[in-house]
């Protein structure tokens, strides 16, 4: 597929600060980004703006673009969110045949370590992603599984930070998620529940409340 200018220069710049290459707080130029894609200022101008109307960037005139940190209140919103998805998805989940589900979540758990030994840490924050939404949309649920996917660019940018600041080694995702996917196996939803709170908490620093 071909993208036009505008569109290329926006996927790119989008792409930066959602894999954290570009860091929340970080001021950047219209000509420092034309440069590096190799195109003029005027899509890099368009893409800023379309990035700014989605609450990426904030823009100064004459001095450039502020990419937008994650607010502590957005790590905590979004948190909280998901695990109420994930759990009532497990639940849902719990009287099912899980075996294809199994299969698929074990064939991530691989892919997880393939990608942490290999240190690609971009791509890890992907899988970490696709890891929990595997579940999500295996309960069968399309409004909650539309809702989930809503808040996966916030999600993954949240693990590219956590990851690239060094939050929480990628070993100890993984034997998280390793222990997740056993207790959906056995269909344990209140281990699950426990579980995933204290994994969420773990690798956003953050607590979730009324649980």
């Amino acid at each position: 597929m071909t993208y036009s200018s505008a569109e290329r220069a926006y996927r790119e710049v989008k792409e930066r600060i959602l894999n954290g290459e570009l860091p929340g707080g970080e001021l950047i130029s219209e000509g420092e980004i034309a440069t590096a894609l190799g195109t003029s200022r005027t899509p890099v101008r368009e893409a800023f703006l379309r990035l700014e109307t989605e609450g990426w960037m904030k823009l100064y005139p004459k001095r450039g673009a502020l990419v937008v940190p994650v607010p502590s209140h957005e790590a905590e919103h979004v948190t909280q969110a998901r695990y109420v998805v994930e759990t009532g998805a497990v639940r849902a989940l719990a009287e099912t045949d899980r075996s294809a589900l199994m299969t698929r979540l074990r064939a991530s758990l691989e892919r997880q370590r393939a990608l942490a030994a290999s240190g690609d840490l971009d791509e890890f924050a992907v899988v970490d992603a696709d890891f929990h939404r595997e579940y999500v949309v295996a309960a069968g649920n399309p409004l909650l599984a539309g809702f989930y996917d809503s808040l996966r660019e916030r999600q993954r940018r949240m693990n590219s930070v956590a990851l690239r600041h060094g939050a929480i080694e990628t070993d100890r995702i993984i034997a998280q998620h390793a222990r997740l996917a056993d207790l959906i196996e056995s269909g344990d939803t209140a281990g699950f529940a426990a579980a995933l709170a204290q994994h969420l908490m773990d690798v956003h620093g953050v607590t979730l409340r009324g649980l």
